[in-house]
């Protein structure tokens, strides 16, 4: 593993702009895991069925570059290395999520959403806020967005019609991958963050999903 010491303020900050660009440039994330859709067998949709998981694809899609954004964010202001480089092992994983999700999108004959560089501009100050408040903080912001992200997987899960066995693998290791995330940064010492914060979270969540379904 390369020592942070070797990066300058400005050096961490062109690093971060190349990942802002390879996050929302379209194909331009390259995962290190193979897609779980491969294996699976690509059945036929109607018009609407394939619209709506579209829309889940993209929502889903949107998740994954607010979580690029946040933990890139977070791994810029993170006080020890240690957390920074638990930051930065996650953010690669995410890109596995991103890309397989948009793998999923343009063969249901969709795009992303228009809207992810707003969410990822957001996404990133509230990641740089929270580490810089502390490392806690940080990693207790990961455990709670990731909880929300599973729940969403969850309903996710269960609208998608039974034959469209892609979009359901894919979903399926996402959330396995999303919860190993939110265990792993309360393990590390992240606060466990009161009902009212993260009922707020959900709030704020649900403008994204409303707005990115179609859009």
């Amino acid at each position: 593993m390369t020592n942070d010491r070797h990066y300058s303020p400005v050096d961490r900050l062109l690093l971060q702009a190349d990942m802002a660009l390879r996050t929302l440039l379209p194909f331009s994330g390259q995962p290190s895991r193979p897609s779980p859709a491969i294996v699976q067998n690509e059945t036929e949709l109607d018009a609407e069925q394939a619209r709506h998981i579209a829309g889940l694809m993209r929502i889903n899609h949107t998740g994954e570059v607010c979580a690029q954004a946040l933990y890139q964010g977070q791994a810029l202001t993170a006080k020890l290395p240690e957390v920074r480089a638990a930051m930065e092992h996650a953010a690669d994983e995410e890109i596995d999520h991103l890309a397989w999700c948009e793998q999923r999108i343009r063969q249901l004959g969709s795009q992303p959403s228009v809207l992810n560089p707003l969410f990822y501009g957001l996404s990133f100050g509230v990641g740089a806020v929270a580490g810089l408040i502390s490392d806690r903080v940080s990693l207790g912001f990961v455990a709670a967005t990731e909880d929300q992200v599973v729940k969403h997987l969850d309903e996710h899960l269960q609208q998608l019609p039974p034959a469209d066995e892609k979009s359901r693998a894919i979903l399926e290791q996402m959330r396995e991958d999303e919860a190993q995330h939110a265990t792993s940064a309360l393990e590390a010492g992240g606060l466990r963050f009161p009902a009212p914060v993260k009922l707020g979270m959900t709030l704020l969540s649900k403008v994204m999903t409303k707005s990115t379904y179609r859009i």
